[in-house]
Protein backbone atom coordinates (compact mmCIF):
# COMPACT_ATOMS: atom_id res chain seq x y z
CA UNK A 1 0.00 0.00 0.00
CA UNK A 2 1.43 3.41 -0.94
CA UNK A 3 2.52 5.50 2.02
CA UNK A 4 -0.01 8.25 1.26
CA UNK A 5 -2.81 5.67 1.62
CA UNK A 6 -1.34 4.01 4.69
CA UNK A 7 -1.52 7.12 6.88
CA UNK A 8 -5.32 7.62 6.65
CA UNK A 9 -5.76 3.86 7.14
CA UNK A 10 -3.63 3.93 10.29
CA UNK A 11 -5.47 6.95 11.65
CA UNK A 12 -8.82 5.24 11.04
CA UNK A 13 -7.57 2.11 12.79
CA UNK A 14 -6.40 4.08 15.81
CA UNK A 15 -9.75 5.86 16.06
CA UNK A 16 -11.59 2.55 15.84
CA UNK A 17 -9.36 1.12 18.57
CA UNK A 18 -9.92 4.15 20.79
CA UNK A 19 -13.69 3.81 20.36
CA UNK A 20 -13.48 0.14 21.29
CA UNK A 21 -11.60 1.00 24.50
CA UNK A 22 -14.17 3.67 25.43
CA UNK A 23 -17.05 1.28 24.72
CA UNK A 24 -15.50 -1.32 27.01
CA UNK A 25 -15.44 1.10 29.95
CA UNK A 26 -18.70 1.23 31.90
CA UNK A 27 -20.34 4.41 33.02
CA UNK A 28 -20.27 4.55 36.83
CA UNK A 29 -23.02 6.07 38.96
CA UNK A 30 -22.30 5.99 42.69
CA UNK A 31 -25.29 6.92 44.86
CA UNK A 32 -24.44 7.55 48.50
CA UNK A 33 -27.40 7.84 50.87
CA UNK A 34 -27.01 9.89 54.03
CA UNK A 35 -27.70 7.89 57.23
CA UNK A 36 -29.70 4.99 55.75
CA UNK A 37 -29.58 1.81 57.80
CA UNK A 38 -29.21 -1.75 56.54
CA UNK A 39 -32.77 -2.50 57.61
CA UNK A 40 -34.34 0.42 55.76
CA UNK A 41 -34.45 -1.52 52.47
CA UNK A 42 -37.40 -3.88 52.50
CA UNK A 43 -35.64 -6.55 50.43
CA UNK A 44 -32.91 -6.72 53.10
CA UNK A 45 -35.25 -6.65 56.09
CA UNK A 46 -38.34 -8.84 56.01
CA UNK A 47 -39.71 -7.02 59.07
CA UNK A 48 -39.68 -3.64 57.36
CA UNK A 49 -43.04 -2.07 56.54
CA UNK A 50 -41.55 0.79 54.51
CA UNK A 51 -42.01 0.15 50.76
CA UNK A 52 -38.77 0.50 48.81
CA UNK A 53 -39.60 -0.93 45.35
CA UNK A 54 -36.74 0.78 43.52
CA UNK A 55 -34.06 -0.30 45.97
CA UNK A 56 -35.62 -3.76 45.98
CA UNK A 57 -35.26 -3.66 42.19
CA UNK A 58 -31.52 -3.04 42.57
CA UNK A 59 -31.33 -6.10 44.84
CA UNK A 60 -33.18 -8.18 42.23
CA UNK A 61 -31.18 -6.90 39.25
CA UNK A 62 -27.69 -6.82 40.75
CA UNK A 63 -25.45 -7.97 43.58
CA UNK A 64 -25.97 -7.44 47.29
CA UNK A 65 -22.89 -7.13 49.50
CA UNK A 66 -24.27 -8.40 52.82
CA UNK A 67 -21.04 -7.50 54.64
CA UNK A 68 -20.40 -4.02 53.20
CA UNK A 69 -19.15 -1.28 55.52
CA UNK A 70 -18.61 2.44 55.56
CA UNK A 71 -15.05 3.23 56.71
CA UNK A 72 -16.48 5.42 59.45
CA UNK A 73 -19.72 5.54 61.42
CA UNK A 74 -20.20 9.25 60.58
CA UNK A 75 -20.40 11.43 57.47
CA UNK A 76 -17.21 13.32 56.64
CA UNK A 77 -14.63 10.57 57.21
CA UNK A 78 -16.60 8.08 55.13
CA UNK A 79 -16.67 10.51 52.21
CA UNK A 80 -12.94 11.08 52.55
CA UNK A 81 -12.30 7.32 52.50
CA UNK A 82 -14.60 6.76 49.54
CA UNK A 83 -12.94 9.37 47.35
CA UNK A 84 -9.31 8.84 48.39
CA UNK A 85 -9.22 5.10 49.10
CA UNK A 86 -7.57 6.00 52.41
CA UNK A 87 -8.92 5.79 55.94
CA UNK A 88 -9.76 9.28 57.16
CA UNK A 89 -8.14 8.78 60.55
CA UNK A 90 -4.84 8.91 58.65
CA UNK A 91 -5.71 12.53 57.77
CA UNK A 92 -5.96 15.64 59.93
CA UNK A 93 -9.54 14.71 60.89
CA UNK A 94 -9.29 11.95 63.48
CA UNK A 95 -12.77 12.19 64.99
CA UNK A 96 -16.18 13.74 64.33
CA UNK A 97 -17.18 15.65 61.20
CA UNK A 98 -16.67 19.04 59.55
CA UNK A 99 -19.34 21.72 59.62
CA UNK A 100 -20.57 23.69 56.61
CA UNK A 101 -17.79 26.25 56.87
CA UNK A 102 -15.01 23.69 57.37
CA UNK A 103 -11.67 24.03 55.59
CA UNK A 104 -10.95 21.57 52.73
CA UNK A 105 -9.90 18.16 53.99
CA UNK A 106 -8.62 16.58 50.76
CA UNK A 107 -5.41 18.18 49.54
CA UNK A 108 -5.24 19.25 45.89
CA UNK A 109 -2.10 17.12 45.58
CA UNK A 110 -3.86 13.94 46.71
CA UNK A 111 -5.15 11.50 44.10
CA UNK A 112 -8.87 10.77 44.21
CA UNK A 113 -11.03 8.24 42.41
CA UNK A 114 -12.27 11.14 40.27
CA UNK A 115 -8.79 12.20 39.18
CA UNK A 116 -7.82 8.57 38.57
CA UNK A 117 -10.88 7.95 36.39
CA UNK A 118 -10.29 11.19 34.53
CA UNK A 119 -6.85 9.89 33.56
CA UNK A 120 -8.63 6.85 32.11
CA UNK A 121 -10.73 9.07 29.86
CA UNK A 122 -13.82 9.56 32.02
CA UNK A 123 -15.95 12.67 32.39
CA UNK A 124 -16.34 13.14 36.15
CA UNK A 125 -19.02 14.89 38.18
CA UNK A 126 -20.27 15.28 41.74
CA UNK A 127 -23.81 16.47 42.39
CA UNK A 128 -25.11 16.47 45.95
CA UNK A 129 -23.87 16.75 49.52
CA UNK A 130 -20.11 17.40 49.75
CA UNK A 131 -19.18 17.66 53.48
CA UNK A 132 -15.42 17.62 52.89
CA UNK A 133 -14.72 21.34 53.21
CA UNK A 134 -14.93 24.18 50.70
CA UNK A 135 -12.92 27.33 50.12
CA UNK A 136 -15.35 30.04 51.20
CA UNK A 137 -13.71 33.47 51.36
CA UNK A 138 -13.78 36.28 53.91
CA UNK A 139 -13.45 40.06 53.81
CA UNK A 140 -12.49 41.86 57.02
CA UNK A 141 -13.09 38.67 58.99
CA UNK A 142 -16.65 38.11 57.67
CA UNK A 143 -17.82 35.60 55.09
CA UNK A 144 -17.96 37.27 51.70
CA UNK A 145 -20.56 35.44 49.61
CA UNK A 146 -19.79 37.55 46.54
CA UNK A 147 -16.34 36.00 46.19
CA UNK A 148 -15.55 32.86 44.27
CA UNK A 149 -14.42 29.90 46.31
CA UNK A 150 -10.70 29.16 46.17
CA UNK A 151 -11.34 25.40 46.54
CA UNK A 152 -14.12 23.09 45.39
CA UNK A 153 -14.41 19.55 44.02
CA UNK A 154 -13.18 20.78 40.63
CA UNK A 155 -9.75 21.08 42.27
CA UNK A 156 -9.51 17.35 43.06
CA UNK A 157 -10.55 15.61 39.87
CA UNK A 158 -14.17 16.51 39.15
CA UNK A 159 -14.88 18.17 35.80
CA UNK A 160 -18.28 19.31 37.05
CA UNK A 161 -19.41 20.05 40.58
CA UNK A 162 -22.79 21.13 41.97
CA UNK A 163 -22.89 20.67 45.73
CA UNK A 164 -24.25 21.79 49.05
CA UNK A 165 -21.49 22.34 51.64
CA UNK A 166 -22.40 19.71 54.23
CA UNK A 167 -25.36 17.87 55.74
CA UNK A 168 -28.67 19.59 55.19
CA UNK A 169 -28.82 20.64 58.85
CA UNK A 170 -25.61 22.70 58.56
CA UNK A 171 -25.42 26.27 57.25
CA UNK A 172 -24.60 27.89 54.94
CA UNK A 173 -27.64 26.69 53.02
CA UNK A 174 -26.38 27.38 49.49
CA UNK A 175 -25.66 25.64 46.20
CA UNK A 176 -22.10 25.85 44.89
CA UNK A 177 -21.52 25.23 41.18
CA UNK A 178 -17.84 24.92 40.45
CA UNK A 179 -16.44 27.82 42.49
CA UNK A 180 -19.59 29.99 42.31
CA UNK A 181 -22.40 30.31 44.84
CA UNK A 182 -25.52 30.18 42.68
CA UNK A 183 -27.77 32.23 44.96
CA UNK A 184 -26.13 34.59 47.44
CA UNK A 185 -27.54 34.34 50.98
CA UNK A 186 -30.17 37.01 51.54
CA UNK A 187 -32.12 35.33 54.35
CA UNK A 188 -31.55 33.59 57.66
CA UNK A 189 -32.77 30.07 58.30
CA UNK A 190 -33.94 29.86 61.91
CA UNK A 191 -33.05 26.89 64.08
CA UNK A 192 -35.58 24.07 64.32
CA UNK A 193 -35.79 21.10 66.67
CA UNK A 194 -35.92 17.39 65.88
CA UNK A 195 -37.16 15.83 63.63
CA UNK A 196 -36.94 18.90 61.36
CA UNK A 197 -33.57 19.65 62.93
CA UNK A 198 -31.85 22.73 61.48
CA UNK A 199 -29.09 25.00 62.72
CA UNK A 200 -29.51 28.75 62.38
CA UNK A 201 -27.55 30.23 59.49
CA UNK A 202 -27.34 31.90 56.10
CA UNK A 203 -29.91 30.81 53.50
CA UNK A 204 -29.28 31.26 49.78
CA UNK A 205 -31.73 33.19 47.62
CA UNK A 206 -32.40 30.11 45.45
CA UNK A 207 -32.34 27.51 48.23
CA UNK A 208 -35.34 25.54 49.50
CA UNK A 209 -34.58 22.91 52.11
CA UNK A 210 -37.69 20.85 51.44
CA UNK A 211 -37.00 20.90 47.65
CA UNK A 212 -33.25 20.26 47.88
CA UNK A 213 -33.22 16.50 47.24
CA UNK A 214 -35.58 16.84 44.26
CA UNK A 215 -33.41 19.62 42.83
CA UNK A 216 -30.21 17.57 43.12
CA UNK A 217 -31.97 14.55 41.58
CA UNK A 218 -33.07 16.61 38.59
CA UNK A 219 -29.52 17.91 38.16
CA UNK A 220 -28.15 14.36 38.27
CA UNK A 221 -30.71 13.09 35.78
CA UNK A 222 -29.87 15.93 33.41
CA UNK A 223 -26.17 15.10 33.68
CA UNK A 224 -26.83 11.44 32.81
CA UNK A 225 -28.97 12.36 29.79
CA UNK A 226 -26.33 14.77 28.49
CA UNK A 227 -23.43 12.36 28.92
CA UNK A 228 -25.25 9.30 27.60
CA UNK A 229 -25.07 10.71 24.08
CA UNK A 230 -21.70 9.15 23.37
CA UNK A 231 -18.06 10.04 23.56
CA UNK A 232 -16.51 9.64 26.97
CA UNK A 233 -17.74 7.24 29.63
CA UNK A 234 -18.78 9.13 32.75
CA UNK A 235 -18.47 8.84 36.51
CA UNK A 236 -21.26 10.50 38.49
CA UNK A 237 -20.92 10.67 42.27
CA UNK A 238 -24.39 11.47 43.66
CA UNK A 239 -24.32 11.86 47.46
CA UNK A 240 -27.88 12.32 48.73
CA UNK A 241 -29.08 14.57 51.53
CA UNK A 242 -31.45 12.00 53.04
CA UNK A 243 -32.68 10.41 55.24
CA UNK A 244 -30.27 12.44 57.41
CA UNK A 245 -31.69 15.18 59.60
CA UNK A 246 -33.58 17.40 59.02
CA UNK A 247 -36.22 14.73 58.50
CA UNK A 248 -38.17 16.97 56.15
CA UNK A 249 -39.54 14.87 53.29
CA UNK A 250 -41.21 16.68 50.44
CA UNK A 251 -44.94 17.25 51.16
CA UNK A 252 -45.93 14.63 48.58
CA UNK A 253 -44.40 11.95 50.85
CA UNK A 254 -45.71 13.13 54.21
CA UNK A 255 -47.71 10.40 55.94
CA UNK A 256 -46.93 7.72 53.34
CA UNK A 257 -44.97 5.40 55.62
CA UNK A 258 -47.10 5.61 58.74
CA UNK A 259 -43.81 5.81 60.66
CA UNK A 260 -43.34 9.54 60.84
CA UNK A 261 -40.97 11.84 58.94
CA UNK A 262 -38.02 9.42 58.85
CA UNK A 263 -40.04 6.64 57.25
CA UNK A 264 -41.51 9.11 54.76
CA UNK A 265 -38.00 10.31 53.94
CA UNK A 266 -36.87 6.74 53.22
CA UNK A 267 -39.70 6.49 50.70
CA UNK A 268 -38.45 9.69 49.05
CA UNK A 269 -34.93 8.28 48.87
CA UNK A 270 -36.34 5.20 47.16
CA UNK A 271 -38.16 7.36 44.61
CA UNK A 272 -34.94 9.31 44.02
CA UNK A 273 -33.11 6.09 43.18
CA UNK A 274 -35.99 5.08 40.94
CA UNK A 275 -35.71 8.30 38.96
CA UNK A 276 -31.98 7.76 38.40
CA UNK A 277 -32.56 4.16 37.28
CA UNK A 278 -35.36 5.26 34.95
CA UNK A 279 -33.12 7.98 33.48
CA UNK A 280 -30.38 5.43 32.80
CA UNK A 281 -32.88 3.05 31.21
CA UNK A 282 -34.47 5.75 29.05
CA UNK A 283 -31.04 6.91 27.91
CA UNK A 284 -30.33 3.41 26.62
CA UNK A 285 -27.15 2.89 28.67
CA UNK A 286 -28.37 0.35 31.24
CA UNK A 287 -26.29 -2.62 30.09
CA UNK A 288 -22.94 -0.92 30.44
CA UNK A 289 -23.58 1.28 33.46
CA UNK A 290 -22.42 0.23 36.91
CA UNK A 291 -24.79 1.62 39.52
CA UNK A 292 -23.69 1.37 43.15
CA UNK A 293 -26.01 2.30 45.98
CA UNK A 294 -24.90 2.46 49.59
CA UNK A 295 -24.90 4.71 52.67
CA UNK A 296 -22.25 6.76 54.46
CA UNK A 297 -23.08 5.11 57.81
CA UNK A 298 -25.98 3.49 59.62
CA UNK A 299 -29.25 5.09 60.64
CA UNK A 300 -29.51 7.47 63.57
CA UNK A 301 -32.86 5.94 64.56
CA UNK A 302 -32.82 3.72 67.64
CA UNK A 303 -34.01 0.14 67.36
CA UNK A 304 -37.22 -1.15 68.93
CA UNK A 305 -38.37 -4.57 70.09
CA UNK A 306 -41.91 -3.20 69.98
CA UNK A 307 -43.52 0.17 69.42
CA UNK A 308 -42.90 1.46 72.92
CA UNK A 309 -39.71 -0.06 74.30
CA UNK A 310 -36.14 0.46 73.06
CA UNK A 311 -34.15 -2.77 73.16
CA UNK A 312 -31.06 -0.88 74.43
CA UNK A 313 -30.93 1.80 77.08
CA UNK A 314 -29.90 4.83 75.04
CA UNK A 315 -28.99 8.41 75.76
CA UNK A 316 -32.46 9.95 75.67
CA UNK A 317 -30.99 13.44 75.24
CA UNK A 318 -30.22 12.39 71.66
CA UNK A 319 -33.53 12.17 69.86
CA UNK A 320 -34.26 9.58 67.23
CA UNK A 321 -37.25 7.44 68.11
CA UNK A 322 -39.97 6.22 65.79
CA UNK A 323 -43.66 6.86 65.92
CA UNK A 324 -44.07 3.17 65.16
CA UNK A 325 -42.19 -0.13 65.04
CA UNK A 326 -39.36 -0.34 62.51
CA UNK A 327 -35.80 -1.65 62.59
CA UNK A 328 -33.81 0.83 60.51
CA UNK A 329 -30.56 -1.00 61.25
CA UNK A 330 -32.10 -4.46 61.12
CA UNK A 331 -30.81 -6.82 63.82
CA UNK A 332 -27.60 -4.82 64.23
CA UNK A 333 -26.58 -3.37 67.58
CA UNK A 334 -26.24 0.36 68.04
CA UNK A 335 -26.84 3.34 65.82
CA UNK A 336 -25.02 5.82 63.61
CA UNK A 337 -21.66 6.91 65.11
CA UNK A 338 -21.21 3.65 67.05
CA UNK A 339 -18.40 1.16 66.62
CA UNK A 340 -21.02 -1.59 66.86
CA UNK A 341 -22.30 -2.97 63.55
CA UNK A 342 -25.26 -0.59 63.17
CA UNK A 343 -22.80 2.28 62.94
CA UNK A 344 -21.05 1.10 59.80
CA UNK A 345 -22.58 -2.06 58.27
CA UNK A 346 -24.66 -0.54 55.50
CA UNK A 347 -26.64 -1.55 52.43
CA UNK A 348 -24.31 -1.99 49.46
CA UNK A 349 -25.89 -2.84 46.11
CA UNK A 350 -24.30 -3.01 42.65
CA UNK A 351 -26.04 -3.36 39.27
CA UNK A 352 -24.20 -3.81 35.98
CA UNK A 353 -26.32 -5.99 33.69
CA UNK A 354 -23.52 -6.68 31.21
CA UNK A 355 -21.26 -8.11 33.91
CA UNK A 356 -23.02 -8.71 37.25
CA UNK A 357 -25.42 -11.60 37.74
CA UNK A 358 -28.92 -10.50 38.67
CA UNK A 359 -30.07 -11.49 42.16
CA UNK A 360 -26.56 -12.46 43.26
CA UNK A 361 -24.97 -11.84 46.66
CA UNK A 362 -21.63 -12.06 48.41
CA UNK A 363 -20.80 -12.20 52.11
CA UNK A 364 -17.18 -11.07 51.68
CA UNK A 365 -16.19 -8.08 53.82
CA UNK A 366 -15.59 -4.85 51.92
CA UNK A 367 -15.54 -1.16 52.76
CA UNK A 368 -16.08 2.05 50.80
CA UNK A 369 -12.34 2.70 50.57
CA UNK A 370 -12.30 -0.25 48.15
CA UNK A 371 -14.27 1.67 45.53
CA UNK A 372 -11.17 3.54 44.33
CA UNK A 373 -9.26 0.38 43.38
CA UNK A 374 -12.37 -1.26 41.96
CA UNK A 375 -13.30 1.70 39.76
CA UNK A 376 -9.78 2.03 38.37
CA UNK A 377 -9.68 -1.70 37.67
CA UNK A 378 -12.94 -1.86 35.73
CA UNK A 379 -11.88 1.27 33.81
CA UNK A 380 -8.81 -0.65 32.65
CA UNK A 381 -6.30 1.43 34.58
CA UNK A 382 -3.49 0.74 37.00
CA UNK A 383 -3.71 1.56 40.69
CA UNK A 384 -0.99 3.92 41.97
CA UNK A 385 1.65 2.65 44.36
CA UNK A 386 0.17 2.27 47.85
CA UNK A 387 2.74 4.69 49.23
CA UNK A 388 1.33 7.37 46.94
CA UNK A 389 -2.45 6.87 46.86
CA UNK A 390 -5.41 4.65 47.72
CA UNK A 391 -3.53 3.25 50.70
CA UNK A 392 -6.48 1.24 52.02
CA UNK A 393 -8.24 0.30 48.77
CA UNK A 394 -8.69 -3.26 47.48
CA UNK A 395 -10.23 -4.19 44.12
CA UNK A 396 -13.49 -6.09 44.69
CA UNK A 397 -14.38 -6.39 40.98
CA UNK A 398 -13.70 -10.17 41.08
CA UNK A 399 -16.59 -10.42 43.55
CA UNK A 400 -18.84 -8.53 41.13
CA UNK A 401 -17.98 -11.10 38.47
CA UNK A 402 -18.66 -14.09 40.78
CA UNK A 403 -14.98 -14.95 41.21
CA UNK A 404 -14.75 -15.22 44.99
CA UNK A 405 -12.18 -18.01 45.10
CA UNK A 406 -8.78 -16.59 45.92
CA UNK A 407 -10.05 -13.07 46.57
CA UNK A 408 -8.80 -11.48 49.75
CA UNK A 409 -8.13 -8.13 51.36
CA UNK A 410 -6.42 -7.01 54.53
CA UNK A 411 -8.57 -6.88 57.68
CA UNK A 412 -10.95 -3.92 57.67
CA UNK A 413 -10.49 -1.19 60.28
CA UNK A 414 -13.71 0.34 61.60
CA UNK A 415 -13.83 3.79 63.20
CA UNK A 416 -16.58 5.39 65.30
CA UNK A 417 -17.66 9.00 65.55
CA UNK A 418 -15.83 9.25 68.86
CA UNK A 419 -12.61 7.78 67.39
CA UNK A 420 -12.92 4.24 68.75
CA UNK A 421 -11.35 1.57 66.54
CA UNK A 422 -12.26 -2.00 65.70
CA UNK A 423 -10.72 -4.59 63.41
CA UNK A 424 -12.64 -7.14 61.36
CA UNK A 425 -11.04 -10.34 60.09
CA UNK A 426 -13.19 -13.23 58.95
CA UNK A 427 -15.85 -13.99 61.53
CA UNK A 428 -14.02 -12.09 64.27
CA UNK A 429 -14.38 -8.46 65.30
CA UNK A 430 -12.25 -6.90 68.03
CA UNK A 431 -13.20 -3.49 69.43
CA UNK A 432 -10.29 -1.54 70.91
CA UNK A 433 -12.41 0.09 73.59
CA UNK A 434 -15.08 -0.68 76.15
CA UNK A 435 -18.27 0.91 74.81
CA UNK A 436 -20.05 2.15 71.68
CA UNK A 437 -17.56 4.93 70.97
CA UNK A 438 -20.51 6.91 69.65
CA UNK A 439 -24.08 7.69 70.63
CA UNK A 440 -25.49 4.69 72.41
CA UNK A 441 -24.80 3.98 76.08
CA UNK A 442 -22.41 2.91 77.38
CA UNK A 443 -20.18 5.06 75.20
CA UNK A 444 -17.01 3.81 76.88
CA UNK A 445 -13.49 4.94 76.14
CA UNK A 446 -11.16 4.26 73.24
CA UNK A 447 -8.08 2.14 73.90
CA UNK A 448 -9.37 1.31 77.39
CA UNK A 449 -9.70 -2.33 78.37
CA UNK A 450 -11.39 -4.69 78.50
CA UNK A 451 -11.64 -4.90 74.72
CA UNK A 452 -14.78 -6.37 73.18
CA UNK A 453 -14.59 -9.46 70.96
CA UNK A 454 -17.49 -10.82 68.93
CA UNK A 455 -17.92 -13.76 66.57
CA UNK A 456 -20.18 -12.19 63.96
CA UNK A 457 -20.84 -15.48 62.22
CA UNK A 458 -22.68 -16.69 65.31
CA UNK A 459 -23.62 -13.37 66.88
CA UNK A 460 -24.35 -10.67 64.32
CA UNK A 461 -26.23 -8.61 66.93
CA UNK A 462 -23.11 -8.51 69.15
CA UNK A 463 -24.88 -9.76 72.28
CA UNK A 464 -22.15 -12.02 73.61
CA UNK A 465 -18.70 -10.60 74.29
CA UNK A 466 -16.20 -13.50 74.13
CA UNK A 467 -13.06 -11.47 74.81
CA UNK A 468 -12.14 -13.49 77.91
CA UNK A 469 -12.90 -16.83 76.24
CA UNK A 470 -10.60 -16.28 73.25
CA UNK A 471 -7.60 -14.25 74.43
CA UNK A 472 -5.37 -15.61 71.67
CA UNK A 473 -7.77 -14.36 68.97
CA UNK A 474 -7.98 -10.98 70.65
CA UNK A 475 -4.20 -10.72 70.85
CA UNK A 476 -3.74 -11.63 67.18
CA UNK A 477 -6.31 -9.07 66.05
CA UNK A 478 -4.93 -6.37 68.32
CA UNK A 479 -1.47 -6.86 66.81
CA UNK A 480 -2.87 -6.72 63.26
CA UNK A 481 -4.86 -3.57 64.01
CA UNK A 482 -1.89 -1.73 65.48
CA UNK A 483 0.27 -2.72 62.52
CA UNK A 484 -2.26 -1.44 59.97
CA UNK A 485 -2.71 1.80 61.90
CA UNK A 486 1.01 2.44 62.22
CA UNK A 487 2.03 1.35 58.71
CA UNK A 488 0.30 4.20 56.92
CA UNK A 489 -1.44 1.76 54.57
CA UNK A 490 -3.11 -1.63 54.55
CA UNK A 491 -2.62 -2.32 50.82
Amino acid sequence: MPMNLKIPFLIASLVAFANTVVASQPNIVFILADDMGYGDIQALNTKSTIPTPNLDRLVDEGMTFTDGHSPSAVCTPTRYGLLTGRYCWRSSLTRGVLNGYGAPLIETTRDTVASALRREGYATAVIGKWHLGLGFQKTDGEWDWSKKLDYSPVDIGFDYSYVIPASLDFPPYVYVEGREITGKPNRVQLAQSFPAFLRKGELGSDFSIVDCLDHLTDKSSDYIVEHAKGGKPFFLYFPLTAPHKPALPHPRFVGKSGLGPYGDFVIQVDETVGKILDTIDEAGITENTLVIYTSDNGSYMYRYQDASKPDHVADHSVQGYYEGNHTANGVLRGTKADIWEAGHRVPFLARWPAKVKAGSATDRTITHTDFFATAVSIAGGQLPNAREAAQDSFDFSPLLFGKEKGWKRAPVIHHSGGAMFAIRSGEWKLILGNGSGGREAPRGKRFERPWQLFNLENDLSERTDVYRQFPEVAQRLETQALEIMSNGRSR
